[in-house]
């Protein structure tokens, strides 16, 4: 089969709205995260991450009425548009983004006035519509191809990454813009991960969204955009493109489980996992653990099941926070800058506390990388891994 490959790519995440920018933060383990005060129960602070920039004007127009998720993808879109010169039939270009929390920043906003027709915003009716974001992402380069915006979750991104290798492979298009993007950090999401305890308040930025960890407990909520651009290889050499790595395997899969309910014995993931590695042995793995304790249990077991000691894991939730539907896609930018400059990032905030049998890399490590494999998993068990290559 052809080969499906990267190259290029945007990345919009707290502290870091460049590839550049990025790079440091994940070689000197920069911890990125802001407090919020007056945000959690009864008042109380939270930590999140926060990216300081609105992307209200973009190629000289106004998306001032557009959700701020969609803002942001439009931002990333632009800088991998621009990193792999893309320039095909714009009916032969794909968008497949993914979300989870949607417009619902803006949702909340609107939500006094949704019973007064007077007040109702005119473009009230696209905030409610999902798909405006991958549509608006499609309008603004100028592509005319298949688009599908897909809410599965905190596998979202990965998911992208599934279909238009599909997309790719069956010949309907000739380049597929993938990626993920969330804005959550409105009351509604707030008070919904308030509510399954799933967050800690009044304490410092170091003491929560601390993977691997039985010291610490919470997510860090947090916004952020991840795009790539994928091409068949065959084609980006023909254009002498940069290639940024080779999208070897990706593997999606739903445990059946009802709402707010997944696999906690790890069963479900661990067959994810070893059908998308297969007969690879990763560099190291880019994990999804990010503080919350059956999750980061269950990346363990997979990890011991599969590699015991012997694969480094890693991961950069303590830098940036968790971002919903984009954080495959933001892990996956992240291999392929360790690819590209050889280095494994740190898992910050953390001492291994409980996961002492994992070979959690604490400090940077400089070392050739050739293979990355990288988990995610959310709500109601999705399962979504993939394996990138140098």
């Amino acid at each position: 089969m052809d080969s499906i490959v990267v190259t290029g790519y945007g990345i919009k995440v707290p502290g870091a709205l460049s590839k550049e920018e990025f790079r440091s933060i994940l070689q000197k383990g920069t911890c990125t995260q802001s407090v919020l005060e007056g945000k959690g129960k009864k008042g109380a602070s939270i930590i999140a991450g926060v990216i300081d920039d609105d992307f209200i004007s973009m190629r000289e127009r106004n998306y001032r009425k557009y959700p701020r998720s969609t803002r942001l993808a439009l931002a990333a879109t632009n800088d991998a548009v621009k990193m792999a010169n893309l320039s095909y039939d714009p009916q032969r270009v794909g968008v497949i983004i993914g979300t989870s929390a949607g417009a619902i920043l803006e949702i909340e906003e609107y939500s006094n006035v949704g019973l007064n027709l007077k007040k109702f915003p005119i473009h009230g009716v696209s905030l409610v519509d999902t798909h405006t974001l991958s549509a608006t992402v499609s309008e603004h380069i100028g592509a005319r191809g298949p688009t599908f915006t897909l809410t599965t979750g905190c596998t979202s991104s990965i998911d992208t990454m599934l279909l238009g290798k599909q997309l790719l492979r069956s010949g309907q298009i000739d380049a597929c813009i993938v990626g993920g993007t969330d804005a959550p950090l409105g009351q509604w999401s707030i008070n919904g991960f308030s509510k399954i305890r799933s967050l800690a308040f009044n304490t410092s930025i170091h003491q929560t969204g601390v993977p691997f960890s039985e010291d610490h407990h919470g997510l860090v909520l947090s916004e952020g955009a991840g795009i790539c651009i994928l091409e068949r290889e065959e084609d980006a050499k023909n254009q002498n493109k940069t290639i940024y790595g080779h999208v070897r395997k990706v593997i999606s899969r739903n445990e059946g489980k009802p709402m707010l309910k997944f696999d906690e014995s790890g069963q479900e993931m661990l067959s994810v996992y070893k059908d998308t590695v297969k007969d690879y042995l990763p560099c190291y793995v880019n994990s999804q653990a990010l503080g919350i304790e059956t999750n980061d249990r269950i990346e363990a077991f997979v990890h011991q099941e599969t590699f015991q000691s012997d694969v480094p894991i890693t991961s950069i939730k303590g830098m940036i926070g968790h971002s919903f539907a984009a954080i495959g896609a933001i892990q996956l930018i992240s291999a392929l800058i360790s690819i590209e400059h050889g280095f494994i990032p740190p898992t910050i905030k953390t001492r291994g506390k409980g996961f002492e049998e994992l070979p959690i890399v604490l400090e940077t490590k400089y070392q050739p990388v050739k293979v990355v494999s990288i988990t995610t998993h959310g709500n109601s068990g999705n399962n979504a891994c993939l394996l990138v290559t140098k």
